[in-house]
């Protein structure tokens, strides 16, 4: 399904604290590390059947510092790829990341130049998407996007997130009526 001008709606996606469970201190450093959260396939699968696609838009400072490497970060997503499609039946469009350590960079959430390369790469409108996390800086980054926005957490009072809820339990259960607005 498209929006207007014939580009394609999205839904972006943070990746640690939606996707998978978020690790403290450190990153996930490994596939046997990653663990996903049960909720996530269901919300994708309603996602891709409202019509939308879906990308994961992530900050991997882990890269910049130098405890883990890219090719490691993208085994994990060549992998999370893979089990979402054989054990689930649903893809992702794509998976974006900032390996970068300066808050400066452009790429770097709350920045929004993840989800503004996705959109020229795949013919995305943003003003159509949304961008779903669990840290006011998804929202700030899906703001300055033009997109809506999904806090998955306890909202703070001065967010401005479209939309708060608690949990990606809640969010499975109401995911279908938030893409519907």
């Amino acid at each position: 399904m498209s929006a207007a001008g014939g580009k394609r709606k999205c839904v972006f996606l943070d990746r640690d604290g939606i996707v998978n469970e978020r690790t403290y201190p450190g990153y996930i450093e490994r596939w046997e590390d990653f663990r996903m959260l049960a909720p996530f396939p269901d919300v994708l699968r309603k996602v891709r059947a409202m019509g939308y696609v879906a990308v994961i838009i992530t900050n991997q400072r882990g890269v910049g510092l130098g405890s883990m490497t890219q090719e490691a970060v993208d085994r994990i997503h060549a992998n999370l790829r893979a089990q979402l499609k054989k054990e689930h039946g649903v893809e992702l469009l794509d998976i974006i990341c900032c390996p970068h350590l300066c808050d400066a960079c452009s790429c770097r959430k709350p920045q929004p130049g993840m989800l503004l390369d996705a959109a020229r790469r795949h013919g995305l409108d943003l003003s159509a998407s949304w961008m779903i996390g669990d840290n006011e800086s998804d929202v700030e980054a899906g703001r300055r996007a033009g997109c809506r926005t999904v806090l998955v957490a306890e909202a703070p009072a001065d967010t401005v997130a479209t939309i708060c809820l608690p949990s990606m339990e809640e969010l499975a259960v109401r995911i279908e009526d938030i893409l519907a607005e």
